[in-house]
Formats: C-alpha cells, structure tokens, sequence
C-alpha cells in the first residue's frame, strides 16, 4: 500500500510564499509522476503541477512562474514552492503519485490534502 503525506499547507497573506511537501511511502515503483493538484470550493479538482523521476515538469499555464515542482528520489518527495500567492490560489492542495504496473495497470494514489488559504 502507497501513502501520500503532505504538509505545509497554511493561512497566509497575498503576495506571500508557502512551500508545500508531501512524502511517499510504500511500493512505489520507479516510472513514477509525483505532482500536485488542487479542488477550490464549488469547483472540480484542477492539475497543479507535476514531475517525473528524471525531472521532468508539467504545469497548468495558469501558474508558471510562480509555482516550483521538485523532488527529491531518495526522499520520495515531493515539494511545491508557491511564490506570488492570490486569493485565487486557496485551495485543498492535494499530492498525487502514479506508476503502470508490471501488466501495464496504472496506479493512482492520492493524499488526504493540505489546506491552503490565500488572505487578500
């Protein structure tokens, strides 16, 4: 079993930084995509950012430039670095790993989220 724990989440002002963490436990096979999403009140969960064993990025255009994925493998984190935050950036951060599996199944597995609250 796979286990997802993030931290870091937290109130802070406009303009401000927060760095988020989120630490993977169990068999965790070695293609996996770590990443971040987040689910806004009353709205659908959204692609944050996420990053691939080898480094490799992906972000929702929205937030380039202010947002900062990165990993550490031997860790089996992963961390978010929220710079420039707007109240638009509250949210339920929520960190995600998947993987395909030996008989090409895929893997998703979520943590509980962090709360992130934007004050303008």
């Amino acid at each position: 079993q796979v286990q997802l724990v993030e931290s870091g989440g937290g109130l802070v002002q406009a303009g401000g930084s927060l760095r988020l963490s989120c630490a993977a436990s169990g068999r965790i096979l070695s293609n996996n995509v770590m990443g971040w999403y987040r689910q806004a009140p009353g709205k659908q969960r959204e692609l944050v950012a996420t990053i691939t064993r080898s480094g490799s990025t992906n972000y929702a255009d929205s937030l380039k430039g202010r947002f900062t994925v990165s990993r550490d493998n031997d860790k089996n984190t992963v961390y978010l670095q929220m710079n420039s935050l707007k109240s638009e950036d509250t949210a339920v951060y929520y960190c995600n790993v998947e993987f395909m599996g030996v008989r090409l199944e895929k893997f998703v597995y979520w943590g509980r989220g962090t709360q992130v609250t934007v004050s303008s």
